[in-house]
C-alpha cells in the first residue's frame, strides 16, 4: 500500500494572518522618521566650529570674551574677581596683571592689593599644571598678615586658571618656605584651599 502526502494551499485567511506580522514590522520601520536612501550618500561636516571644549581650555562667553581671574584683598580676607578679556594671557603675564592691582573699578568697590611692598616677584613659568613664581625678596617676618594675604593673592589668582592646579615659589632656584591661612609655613606646591580660611564672598 502506497501512502499518499496531501499538501495543503493555505487558506486566504491564513495567508492574510501570516502577512500581518510582516505588515506591522513595515508600519513600525516607516513611522521611525529615519529615512532610507537606495544607494550611498556623503555625509558632510556642519560649518563652523564643534560645540566642544577641549580639556585645559579656559571657558569663554558667547561673545568669546575669557575671564581672567584675580584675587584681591577686602576686608582683611581675599576675594576673587574676574576680568573680561579676549583671550587668557600666559601664565607669567597674568601674574604681571596680578602684580599692577585692582583697577580704578575694582578700587571703588572696595578692593585692595597687600603685594607692593611686601613680596617682590620676578616672573613665571608654568611647567605641568605647577606654576613656579620666582621671588626676589620675601618679608623677614614670615606670618605676618600682609605677607600671608600676598602670597594668597599669588596662589589664588593663578589657581583659579584651568591650567594651574598648584604653584610653588622659589628664590635663588631653591623651593621658599611660604607663610598659609593657617600660620604655618611650606616649600610644597600650595593650592587655594591653603588660603580658604581668608575667602570672602
Amino acid at each position: 500500500m502506497i501512502a499518499r502526502l496531501v499538501v495543503r494551499r493555505p487558506t486566504g485567511a491564513r495567508r492574510r494572518r501570516r502577512l500581518v506580522p510582516a505588515l506591522l514590522a513595515v508600519v513600525l520601520l516607516a513611522g521611525c522618521g529615519v529615512p532610507v536612501d537606495d544607494e550611498p550618500r556623503l555625509v558632510r561636516e556642519p560649518p563652523g566650529r564643534f560645540p566642544t571644549t577641549p580639556a585645559g581650555t579656559p571657558t569663554a562667553d558667547p561673545d568669546g570674551r575669557a575671564g581672567e581671574p584675580f584675587c584681591f584683598v577686602r576686608d582683611g580676607g581675599l576675594a576673587v574677581v574676574k576680568r573680561r578679556v579676549d583671550g587668557l594671557p600666559g601664565v607669567d603675564a597674568h601674574l604681571q596683571h596680578l602684580l599692577a592691582g585692582p583697577d580704578s573699578a575694582e578700587r571703588r568697590s572696595g578692593l585692595a592689593t597687600a603685594l607692593p611692598g611686601t613680596v617682590a616677584v620676578a616672573g613665571a613659568t608654568l611647567a605641568g599644571s605647577v606654576a613656579t613664581v620666582d621671588v626676589r625678596e620675601a618679608g623677614q617676618d614670615v606670618g605676618r598678615n600682609d605677607e600671608v594675604l600676598a602670597f594668597g593673592q599669588i596662589v589664588c589668582s593663578l589657581t583659579q586658571r584651568p591650567d594651574v592646579d598648584s604653584v610653588a615659589f622659589r628664590r635663588d632656584g631653591q623651593p621658599l618656605e611660604v607663610p598659609r591661612a593657617d600660620g604655618s609655613v611650606s616649600a610644597l606646591p600650595l593650592t587655594a584651599a591653603d588660603y580658604r580660611p581668608l575667602m570672602r564672598r
